[in-house]
């Protein structure tokens, strides 16, 4: 009989509810909505001042919208991600340490690395352009001048003079104008060839110690007649050891930086 009680106050205590949910509902879709009214268009500026904003503005857009191209093709970021990858497939640890955490050293190590270039480009482009000391097309023509040469003092003469042949330019005869000689259809490429052949050499050295205790414990196990045992189950440990006995982040990331140098 309790039990009857209280289930039908419970019932009529949802059914007030309901009732009040329905009442305020009602009376609140049943008010107009007052939608937005948002309209594009595209019309003559008064003054070239308006003018040059508005393609300030798209100049900005574009910039950011190939933020990450930059970042990734035009600085030190690719050879760190490749060297980290293979670090990672040559342990065998799978996804340990995952994407994020690899993706995140190599980000704050460009920056790291980039900072003279960036401080260089804040200093002679963005400082005097905040200034009104140059307009935005010099700023932007100085502003590329340290970025060029950090992208050629780490690129091969081979790949330079392979992209100068598929353009069809003549092979530069002095060396000291060559910044100002090389466009950057030239040096971008040239750079990105050389990172990924610089980047597979540290992968193959980054190889070489973790192969040489796979072969060790391989042979050991077929040695004992432990044909059925994974030796990736037995090396993984004394390969996780090995990197830690000799400090493995702090002598890879050491290295890596300096081969910037």
């Amino acid at each position: 009989m309790k039990k009857n009680k209280l289930w039908l106050k419970n019932s009529l205590l949802v059914a007030v509810v309901l009732g009040i949910f329905l009442i305020v509902a009602n009376d609140t879709f049943a008010a107009p909505l007052n939608l937005p009214n948002i309209t594009l268009g595209v019309g003559e500026a008064d003054s070239p001042q308006e003018l040059s904003q508005s393609l300030q503005i798209i100049f900005l857009i574009t910039i950011l919208g190939l933020a990450p191209s930059i970042l990734i093709m035009m600085t030190a970021f690719l050879r760190l991600i490749i060297s980290f990858h293979f670090l990672r497939a040559a342990i065998g640890t799978q996804t340990m340490p995952s994407n994020q955490i690899l993706i995140g050293l190599a980000l704050f190590l460009t920056f790291f690395i980039m900072s003279p270039v960036f401080s260089n480009i804040k200093t002679n482009a963005w400082d005097p352009y905040q200034n009104n000391q140059m307009t935005q097309a010099e700023a932007v023509e100085r502003g590329i001048v340290p970025l060029k040469e950090f992208m050629v003092r780490q690129t091969r003469d081979e790949d330079i003079k392979l992209f100068m042949d598929l353009s069809g330019r003549e092979l530069l005869q002095d060396d000291s104008d060559i910044l100002n000689e090389l466009p950057l259809h030239i040096v971008i490429p040239a750079f990105i060839i050389s990172e990924l052949r610089t980047g597979f050499i540290i992968g193959f050295l980054l190889y070489i110690p973790f192969i040489v205790i796979d072969m060790i414990v391989a042979s050991t196990l077929m040695s004992m007649g432990m044909m059925m045992l994974p030796p990736v189950m037995i090396s993984l440990p004394f390969k996780i050891l090995l990197f830690i006995l000799v400090d493995g982040w702090n002598l890879i990331i050491g290295q890596l930086v300096q081969t910037f140098k």
